[in-house]
């Protein structure tokens, strides 16, 4: 790899449509190993105003797309993409929707220590895949313990409010800028790519890049 070239990724751990995104983005890296990317990840809550003990997520989806049926149209396209990605998301596992604050602390802090990607996909795989709570902070602290961050040290912090007001500040600033669903992609800090993108796109991006640099 001659040149880095930066890849900020805004996200959420509890958007499907970002998890399909992160996993075609996975499958170009795999195929081009020499790839110039060097990834940071950055919030963007869907959900800015969810209290923080969460809510049902059977009323959430209700409430959110005007009731069962038309929550479940909603869902008909992720549920094809994401077996088009190869991933097997366990809808019915999930019990609430949490508020994903506390989240976005936890890959803020896991990228000090260089294991971002890690987290968020260690997050991903705990709410799709197991159901699991990932607003709650004793299962944040296991997820950060199973990535090889210090789980007491991150159960101590989210039990303060540190870097609370950074991650709103953040996400405020990302919807300013036009910001207004995730994931999205900013390619060397000049090029927005929003939304899912197929493997074959990142394949054609990251050639680009390093035809450029020969």
């Amino acid at each position: 790899m001659e040149k880095a070239v930066k890849l900020d990724i805004l996200s959420d751990p509890i958007c499907p449509w970002c998890y399909i995104g992160k996993t075609y983005l996975d499958r170009a890296l795999e195929q081009r190993p020499d790839h110039p990317f060097v990834i940071e990840w950055h919030p963007f809550q869907l959900n800015p105003d969810m209290p923080r003990e969460g809510i049902d997520r059977r009323a959430y989806l209700e409430a959110k797309f005007g009731g069962k049926e038309q929550a479940v149209q909603a869902y008909l396209p992720v549920v094809e993409h994401a077996e088009q990605a190869g991933l097997k998301i366990n809808f019915d596992a999930i019990a609430r929707t949490p508020n994903t604050l506390d989240a976005h602390r936890l890959i803020r802090w896991a990228g000090i220590e260089g294991r971002q990607t890690a987290i968020v996909s260690s997050l991903f795989r705990a709410y799709f895949q197991d159901g699991r709570d990932i607003g709650d902070r004793d299962t944040l602290a296991d997820i950060a313990d199973s990535c090889g961050m210090d789980a007491a040290m991150v159960r101590r912090l989210l039990a303060t409010d540190a870097d609370e007001q950074d991650i709103r500040d953040r996400d405020a600033a990302a919807r300013q800028m036009g910001v207004n669903s995730v994931p999205t992609f900013i390619v060397a800090s000049q090029h927005a790519v929003p939304g899912a993108q197929a493997t074959d796109l990142w394949l054609k991006v990251i050639d680009e890049i390093m035809a450029t640099e020969d």
